[in-house]
This record gives structure tokens, sequence and C-alpha cells, in this order.
């Protein structure tokens, strides 16, 4: 029986022993690696010094670019019959803007009429003198005579026909205003049933190309030292408030509003998809450089502000992925300069950061 108590009591001694070392012993940590699918997904950006740029912050507005400009005057007085397009339509090349009567038109078309007339008379004349010089009732001179005639009247047709279709003749008395070039109608200064006379100072129609706009920034005195043309410009407007448009500093205008003190300056911006209007408000970022200082510049979108600290996600492959404290100097637009944390030649989630930040960190 004792002996029976005696090995009872060593097996339950050898199983808490063994309990105790398996407790003792921790579990080996998973190691973290990056899915394909997350591999494929994210952007790597290599940290490179780069130097420190300043931004001038400036407002302003969309304006059309007057290069492009077409102004369509009439070119004689009458009637508006018919307006076939409105402020901010779309026009292409050759298309109706408008139809005209007018008395001017009249008079080209009846001296269209006279002038075709003539050359059927000089035609005409000129058989009726190779007939009878043939039979020996006209002279040389007499056939001469009428080629000449009718050559005349063939010159005065051309020039009526000429006349008439640069006025827009179309019959009727009606002259047809059509678009010089493909473009926005950007100002419209004519009316249904108006009447007008063809020395009026402003035109009917003015076209413009919106393939590119330009954006009329004001620049305080303080911040004139700062601008100089070529300078890269981050634009935004309301409508678009995800969307940064991006141009360029092509002209300065060396005087200031006497009344707002304030410089111009002009930034051109290609206008793709034609998204940019004219008199939209604009908020202008200005990048420029003062001395040469440089520090290691990152993405701005790298960054993770979490627990009131700034991180980044240094990569170096796909199993060894660090989550390392930054300290910022400075976001001017996308870049972030960095004060301390990185240095030149490290590689950093730019993209998709923030899952890997929880994955790494939860």
């Amino acid at each position: 029986m004792k002996c029976m108590f005696i090995i009872l009591m060593g097996g339950l001694l050898l199983q808490l022993s063994s309990c105790r070392e398996s407790e003792a012993t921790p579990a080996a940590p998973e190691t973290f690696c990056l899915t394909d699918t997350l591999q494929k997904r994210i952007q790597i950006a290599t940290v490179q010094s780069d130097t420190v740029k300043n931004e001038i912050a400036l407002s302003g507005k969309i304006e059309a670019n007057e290069d492009k400009w077409i102004k369509v005057f009439p070119v004689v007085g009458g009637l508006v019959e018919s307006l076939k397009v409105q402020l901010g339509d779309y026009v292409k090349k050759g298309q109706v803007l408008a139809v005209i009567r007018s008395s001017e038109i009249a008079d080209y078309q009846g001296q269209l009429s006279y002038a075709e007339s003539n050359v059927k008379m000089a035609e005409k004349a000129l058989s009726s003198n190779k007939d009878m010089f043939a039979a020996g009732l006209a002279t040389e001179k007499d056939v001469v005579g009428a080629e000449t005639e009718l050559e005349k009247a063939k010159a005065d047709l051309k020039r009526i026909r000429e006349t008439n279709a640069i006025y827009g003749s179309k019959g009727n008395a009606l002259q047809t205003i059509t678009a010089p070039v493909s473009g926005f109608v950007v100002e419209k200064n004519v009316t249904d049933q108006m009447h007008y006379r063809a020395d009026g100072a402003q035109p009917f129609f003015v076209i413009s190309n919106l393939d590119e706009v330009w954006v009329i920034a004001n620049v305080f005195e303080s911040d004139i030292p700062k601008i100089q043309t070529g300078y890269e410009a981050n634009v935004s407007v309301i409508a678009y408030k995800d969307k940064v448009f991006k141009g360029k500093v092509d002209r300065i205008f060396s005087m200031l509003d006497p009344q707002s003190r304030v410089m111009k300056v002009r930034i051109r911006i290609p206008n793709t998809g034609y998204l940019l209007k004219p008199e939209m408000f604009a908020q202008i970022n200005i990048e420029y450089t003062e001395g040469n200082e440089k520090m290691p510049a990152i993405p701005a979108q790298a960054v993770i502000f979490d627990k009131n600290k700034n991180f980044v996600m240094v990569y170096k492959d796909k199993c060894n992925i660090e989550t390392r404290e930054v300290e910022l100097f400075k976001t001017i637009g996308s870049t972030t300069y960095i004060k301390s944390g990185l240095a030149d030649g490290e590689k950093v989630i730019a993209q998709y950061q923030l899952l890997v930040y929880d994955a790494l960190n939860d």
C-alpha cells in the first residue's frame, strides 16, 4: 500500500514539473510578412536629401487665356433674326453662331445677281461675234473685244462672290455668323431680335480655347522678392477640394494695384477635361528656395500621426519592416522634410502604410 502511494505521488510531482517547464518557456513571436497582394499595392519611396523649400499662400482667380481669345464682330448692321448659342457653350469651327437679316447683305446679293447676268450676256455676245466672224460679218477686232468684255464680267463676278462669302451671305438678305475656331463662348454681347450697328465697339462673341487657362494671383508687397518666373505653383479650387492643379509662374506684372496694393502674377495651367472655369476663385501655393540647406525628404503621405507622434514604416524587405518615430521639420506641398529619424537611402512605405502600421502595432 505504501509503495502504491509513493508511485502516485511521484507521478503527480513529475506532471507538475513538466507543466512548470512548459509555462516557463514562452512561445516564439510570429514574424510579420507582407502578403503578396499587399506587396503589389504598396509604394516604396527612397529617402533623399533635398534643398529645403518654402511656400507662399496666395489667392486669385481663374481666367481664360487671352492669347487664345477670338473676338467675333458683325461686319454689317442689321437685325439678329436667330441666336444659335449661349454663354458657356462649346462650339466647333464653322458652327453657326447667329443669323442676321441686313439691307447691306441684300445689296451684295443684288450685285451678285447682276454680275451673273453680265457674264451670261458677255458669253452670248462672244458666241454671236464668233459666228458673225466665221460668216464674214464681223472683224477679228470685234471678237477680241467680246472676249475682253467676258473676262471683265467674270472678274467682277468673282469679286462679288468673294465679297458675299466674306459676309456670310446665304440669300434672302440673310447673313450667317460662324465660329472661326473651336472653343467655348466666354463672352456674349448680343440677344435675339436685337438691332445693331456694324461700328459697335463690343464683339458679338468671344470664343476661347480653354485647353490652357491662366490663374491671376495677388502678391502682397512683402512677398514680391520671393516670386520669380518659372516657380512651380499648386492651385486648388472649391469645386475640386481633393485635386491639386500644377502650373508655373510665367509672368510677373511690375505694377501694383493702387487700391488693393497687391502685385499680379500669372500662372499657366493645363486644363485637362476643362475642369477649371473662368472666374473660379483659386488658392495658390508657390514653392521657392531660400539658401542651400538640405534635409532628408519623403512623400508627405508616408507620415503616420498617432499618439501625438509621427511615424514612418521603414521597409527593408517584405518580412523586415520597422515602425520608426521621426521628427518633422516641415511639410511643403507633397514633400515632408525630416529633422531626425531617417537617413539618405532608406526606404519607407508611401501607400497603404496605415494597413502595415496597424498590423504591426495592434
